[in-house]
């Protein structure tokens, strides 16, 4: 016998099924009570809503779970690397050695973008923000690739693999670019013998007299970074992608959409906010002892940065992976900053006060990527912007999961209407008269 939740309205009782997850997620399926009743359910925020289906990420924010494609975040980190997460988190299974070779093949033919949009680059003033271009370029795709954008479901299904990798390979190429361009620097192109990640710091930071050569620990803790920010389940990014995938766009519009919504502060900028919040610290000639116990007090308006999670009311399990490759990487550097000691004494303070234990503010993987990705050099404003290219797999995902599927609708949540009731113009007032 199947499950049923009783919702009672005045003096009626109806029934809605329940819908259980593969993972023993239950969720009340309540889309004909709008059509029975005329009355809607109100979630601000969506906190308590289920807007799909999917097979692709599980979280248990309660137990610290994170799965990608039912693997264990721990597993997959350990290893795995950003190619082949990618491979798995889009098409369902880890990769055969002949898939990943075709994938990369894949990767590598698409990274380089048409000229015509390097001229493009060339029109952004100097004080152009990196996402500013980012948003820009990537959403001119459908522009220089129609064949690939095409907005016929059917068609743009069709040419999946090769959108899907130039959705992954471009990102990369069009950052590097925004990052070069903001800085009145010549642009580079990508090299065919190097990985997805010593491509972009190739991109980044070589220069015409000077071939940067990454230094393998470096290499290795930027796909790191980019593995765990590969997909988060239904977060703000992801479900911009889904509902305006949801509409019939092409991919390529519906990551754009999804890269301007990560730009928002709330969303890909806590990785920012944990380094500004050091640099603060280190200005005011403080260790952390004393912001610590300023954060504690409540009453300063200080707030402990990278640390606490929406999702995780248990330790991010990105986390504990990546706060031991911070370590690993900060000692292969030998890098002396006094905000990462500064960013160390807040760690230490964190994991060992009751006052955090006892509210599960533990450093989540924000802390340490934006720690991380100062060490490699990353610059501040280009934070968000790596957030982008690390988490483009699980939006490319996530719209095919919405283009593929046989019934697909346009999103269309409703509202709880609190203006003014019905009212007449003034008699007196005609514009047309």
């Amino acid at each position: 016998m199947s499950k049923e939740a009783i919702l009672k309205i005045d003096d009626k009782e109806l029934a809605f099924p329940i819908i259980e997850g593969t993972a023993n997620e239950k969720a009340i399926d309540l889309r004909t009570l709008r059509a029975q009743t005329g009355y809607i359910t109100f979630d601000e925020g969506f906190g308590n809503t289920g807007s799909c289906q999917s097979e692709i990420t599980f979280i248990n924010g309660e137990k610290g779970i994170l799965r990608y494609r039912g693997y264990p975040i721990e597993q997959v980190a350990e290893k795995s690397d950003f190619v082949d997460s990618s491979y798995l988190i889009i098409y369902g299974e880890l990769p055969t050695e002949e898939q990943r070779h075709e994938f990369l093949r894949e990767l590598i033919k698409n990274c380089n973008i048409d000229t015509r949009m390097v001229r493009q680059f060339e029109a952004f003033p100097p004080s152009a923000h990196p996402m500013s271009i980012l948003t820009s370029m990537m959403g001119s795709l459908s522009s220089y690739y129609p064949e690939l954008s095409t907005n016929d479901r059917e068609l743009d299904l069709e040419n999946f693999d090769r959108s899907c990798a130039s959705a992954i390979s471009k990102v990369m190429t069009v950052a590097a670019m925004s990052y070069r361009i903001s800085n009145g620097l010549p642009i580079n192109y990508p090299k065919k013998d190097l990985s997805y990640a010593e491509n972009f710091l190739h991109l980044m930071f070589s220069s015409p007299n000077d071939e940067y050569e990454a230094p393998k620990e470096v290499a290795e803790a930027l796909d790191l970074i980019l593995l765990l920010h590969a997909d988060h389940e239904q977060n703000c990014s992801t479900s911009t992608v889904r509902m305006v995938g949801s509409s019939g766009a092409n991919l390529f519009a519906s990551v754009t959409a999804g890269i301007c919504a990560l730009w928002g502060p709330l969303h890909g900028g806590a990785n920012m906010a944990v380094i500004k919040m050091l640099e603060a610290i280190h200005a005011e000639g403080d260790d952390g002892t004393r912001f610590i116990e300023e954060a504690k007090s409540g009453n300063s308006g200080k707030r402990l940065m990278g640390f606490g999670h929406r999702v995780y009311k248990n330790f991010d399990p990105r986390a504990k992976i990546i706060g031991k490759a911070c370590e690993r990487l900060l000692e292969a550097l030998g890098t002396k900053d006094p905000c990462l000691d500064i960013a160390r004494n807040l760690e230490k303070a964190a994991l060992n006060d009751d006052y955090f234990i006892k509210r599960n503010l533990y450093p989540n993987v924000d802390f340490y990527s934006g720690i991380m990705m100062r060490a490699i050099g990353i610059p501040l404003d280009m934070f968000t912007v790596m957030f982008a290219i690390g988490r483009m797999p699980g939006w490319v995902a996530n719209w095919h999961e919405v283009a593929s599927a046989p019934k697909g609708k346009i999103n269309r949540p409703r509202q709880v209407y609190q203006g003014e009731a019905e009212r007449d113009l003034p008699a007196d007032y005609n514009r047309r008269g």
